[in-house]
């Protein structure tokens, strides 16, 4: 099976909720994004976070991403916002390349470097500082739910964020009443307005990210 056939099958099993497709997508790029973000970093501990940020920036990017970009590019692309922002929060000039060749030497240009922006590369900023605050307040709540044993609110908004189910199926398919599955997502979603609002990002819409 050619490569890219092979790539838009996993990709599509991971948007059905496959857990053997989401394995396989970590562990098949895993190790070329540490080495990617070590090689900057020089920092395993945090490299090992970014990567971590980077897959959970893929899942919640997962309903707008184009399968015509391929999947190396893409991840790779992600881990380079995230690399670039911890460096400037240290204080470092970011010493990422303007480009990344992907293993079929496809090449694209990781967005965030230092130019001044057109209109497009401001709209694609403020996308990137949406997808970090996403990620990261829905990185908090997911390690809350589990240290307190919130499971049902974790699996259902897994359902409705990550596999983009209607309440109805999250209810039959949790056994419970499609009101509590209605509060599970206004809490999460309210908290994903707050985050947006304490990082200054006006008119922040979750629809974009398929969250509604």
């Amino acid at each position: 099976m050619p490569a890219d056939a092979a790539e838009s099958l996993l990709v599509a099993s991971v948007r059905r909720g496959s857990q053997e497709a989401w394995q396989e997508l970590i562990a098949r790029y895993e190790g070329r994004l540490l080495a990617f973000v070590d090689s900057r970093l020089r920092n395993r501990a945090a490299s090992e976070d970014i990567v971590q940020d980077t897959f959970l920036g893929f899942l919640v990017s997962l309903p707008n991403y184009d399968a015509s970009t391929p999947l190396e590019t893409y991840l790779f692309s992600i881990a380079a916002h995230k690399l670039t922002d911890v460096l400037r929060r240290k204080g470092r000039r970011p010493t990422i390349p303007l480009v990344i060749e992907d293993s079929q030497g496809r090449w694209s240009e990781p967005v965030g470097n230092d130019r001044r922006a057109s209109s497009l590369a401001q709209s694609r900023e403020r996308r990137v500082a949406e997808e970090q605050v996403v990620a990261d307040c829905l990185r908090s709540m997911i390690a809350s739910w589990k240290e307190n044993g919130e499971l049902e609110r974790l699996q259902c908004i897994e359902l409705l964020f990550v596999l983009g189910w209607p309440n109805k199926s999250v209810a039959e398919r949790l056994g419970i009443t499609e009101q509590t599955v209605a509060n599970h997502k206004h809490f999460a979603v309210t908290k994903l307005k707050e985050a947006a609002k304490k990082a200054r990002l006006r008119n922040f819409d979750p629809s974009g990210f398929g969250i509604t």
